[in-house]
């Protein structure tokens, strides 16, 4: 990969990271403040959503955080070792989370004529959306998990070959 490849996926990154935390710290207090004035029909969604958006939110910074440590040895030349699959399996946990937490918020607003059953029906799309994603990585995971065999059984044969010569 290219340093420029690198430093931009590490910028948009940085930017995703930021903005996360600011959604955090500023917009879900301005958000829990506008939903307590709410009709009673709808108040009972305030603290589930606002629980769940919060969540979420962690379960994206997680995932960032893996992908830059991925990044990183990316760039040292150690990707391909046993060290990154904790990042992916923890990067695979964090989607499946996220998409737990989809799937929640739609049973939270599935109840009651408030929300229009075609929302519930669109929230559980993403939810199966954000599984597909976590079935994504589980998949390149098994390529890295072949990768790295393969880089093993390279290096043995190297030292096997050494010898012989």
């Amino acid at each position: 990969m290219g340093k420029m490849t690198v430093l931009a996926l590490r910028g948009v990154m940085v930017a995703l990271l930021a903005g996360s935390l600011f959604v955090q710290a500023v917009m879900v207090p301005l958000l829990a403040i506008d939903m307590e004035g709410l009709d009673a029909e709808v108040a009972h969604l305030r603290t589930p959503a606002l629980v769940i958006t919060v969540l979420g939110l962690v379960a994206a910074q997680i995932v960032l955080v893996c992908v830059w440590r991925l990044l990183t040895m990316v760039r040292r030349g150690t990707v391909f070792s046993r060290g990154a699959f904790r990042y992916v399996d923890v990067v695979t946990g964090a989607f499946c989370a996220a998409a737990l937490l989809v799937f929640a918020f739609g049973v939270v607003l599935a109840p009651g004529e408030a929300v229009p059953p075609g929302v519930v029906l669109l929230v559980g799309g993403v939810g199966l959306a954000v599984l597909g994603v976590a079935l994504v990585v589980l998949v390149l995971r098994m390529l890295l998990a072949q990768a790295v065999a393969r880089d093993v059984e390279a290096k043995r044969m190297r030292v096997e070959l050494d010898g012989v010569i």
